[in-house]
């Protein structure tokens, strides 16, 4: 798949089969992450895959979020959703006391991101990121062995083959966020 196919085409992906991609296609999509820009050559990223003890985790501490919020009812599906993804992959970027340091790296680890998800793309992989509730707790950066005084949460991705693949939702035609400045 070409670059701008991969673009186009990529979808955030909701619903995953249960079959587990392959490490090298991960690992291919880390690899594709760490080469985003990153002004000064920081490197800010970090890359936590989630085996199956700390994923369950994961689920359990979002379903009770859940249910805290919305019910129990609410609470049992996104649980049964969250404990079908297949692969796992927590994002942290370096944190700094250097306020433009620390947007400049936060925002590189999102740009990281994208990438791999284009990697993850282009080989009939699906991912989603997610900022949800549960990447704000206090308990994640426990679970996931890093330090949130050190490390700031940038996404948790989903990752597998997608059940569907969702159609494109665009509603800004290009002249509507585009201006050509004298």
């Amino acid at each position: 798949m070409d670059l701008h196919t991969a673009l186009l085409e990529r979808r955030t992906i909701s619903q995953f089969k249960p079959d587990v991609p392959d490490s090298e296609i991960i690992n291919r999509a880390i690899e594709a992450a760490r080469w985003a820009p990153n002004h000064r050559f920081t490197e800010p990223w970090h890359f936590y895959r989630l085996g199956p003890e700390t994923a369950a985790q994961v689920v359990q501490l979002n379903t009770e979020l859940v249910k805290a919020k919305k019910g129990e009812e609410a609470a049992a599906a996104k649980a049964a959703k969250w404990a079908a993804v297949p692969v796992w992959i927590l994002v942290t970027s370096d944190r700094s006391e250097d306020a433009l340091k620390d947007q400049e790296d936060y925002l590189a680890t999102a740009c990281a991101i994208q990438n791999l998800q284009l990697s993850l793309w282009a080989d009939g992989v699906g991912c989603k990121w997610t900022t949800g509730d549960v990447t704000r707790t206090k308990e994640l950066p426990e679970l996931c062995w890093f330090d949130a005084n050190c490390e700031r949460v940038v996404g948790l991705l989903m990752i597998g083959y997608a059940a569907e693949v969702p159609p494109p939702v665009r509603n800004k035609d290009l002249p509507q966020i585009s201006v050509d400045l004298p």
